[in-house]
């Protein structure tokens, strides 16, 4: 085997990729209203959300061992990659370091990398696509390295949340903000920092006017478009999804554009109805 990307469960595989050997997702483990269950897909979403909205305190999430990437790894490939969550939001990128140095430690000549993604959710699906572009034009592993890495630098990643309960239920918004935010219907638009963190760049009253103003933005900050790739991810709402995508299609053109459902670690986090944009 030439290649193999292990992405995290942070991030959403392709469908058309799944069942692959080049492309493994290593689950992380979620614990909602006391149930343990491994992100691996297994799930619908629907009844994901579901069992999200009946948790009376906030889901859990545990990242994937090192011996779980470290299984990844092993798999004989010239060149090995792994994707992870951002270093800012998940230990995900520390037990992959932590498997590939194991495995460096076996086999002291492997080309691996490990990418932190300063990202989730569709960001990290644009580093495993990029990745997968560079691999199949035949580049050499230290360049596709490089090159990728100086995408991830330059990909944008943009969300809007219609529902804010997981927030109120990890204290990142208190009661009477989260009380305020759903009489007056005030919906965050929220983008990921260079860091990887997570900052709010406005909000509005409506989810349609946030995503309107989520769109602006994205235009506004993407000048070169027509040389990216646009990955639109949605909990529960596809309907939403595809209004986002042609809005940024209306006023921008980009090389391909793909939806997605967000998998199960995403849909805890983007909640019912949350919409996620990278590029």
């Amino acid at each position: 085997m030439k290649f193999r990307i292990a992405l995290d469960s942070g991030g959403e595989l392709p469908e058309e990729l799944k069942g692959r050997e080049e492309y493994v997702s290593v689950p992380l483990t979620l614990i909602v209203n006391g149930v343990t269950i491994i992100d691996d897909g297994h799930m619908s979403q629907k009844e994901l959300v579901r069992r999200i909205a009946e948790d009376p305190d906030v889901p859990k999430t545990a990242c994937p061992s090192p011996q779980l990437f470290y299984e990844a790894f092993d798999c004989g490939a010239e060149h090995i990659y792994a994707i992870t969550l951002s270093a800012e939001l998940s230990g995900s990128y520390q037990s992959a370091m932590v498997a590939r140095n194991m495995y460096l430690e076996e086999h002291p000549d492997a080309k691996i990398h490990v990418f932190n993604s300063t990202s989730a959710s569709v960001g990290e699906t644009l580093v495993l696509l990029k990745i997968k572009e560079y691999e199949e034009a035949g580049l050499p592993f230290e360049e596709i390295v490089e090159k990728t890495e100086e995408f991830r630098r330059r990909k944008q990643t943009f969300f809007v949340l219609d529902n804010l309960e997981t927030l109120r239920k990890n204290g990142r918004l208190s009661r009477m903000k989260a009380l305020a935010a759903s009489v007056l219907k005030i919906k965050p638009i929220c983008y990921g920092t260079e860091e990887g963190a997570i900052g709010q760049l406005d909000q509005a009253r409506g989810i349609n006017k946030a995503i309107v103003r989520m769109v602006g933005y994205i235009v506004e900050r993407t000048p070169d478009s027509e040389n990216r790739i646009l990955g639109i991810s949605h909990c529960n709402c596809p309907d939403r999804a595809e209004i986002v995508r042609e809005e940024i299609m209306k006023r921008m053109k980009v090389r391909d554009v793909f939806l997605t459902p967000t998998g199960g670690l995403s849909s805890i986090y983007a909640n019912d109805g949350g919409i996620i944009v990278a590029i």
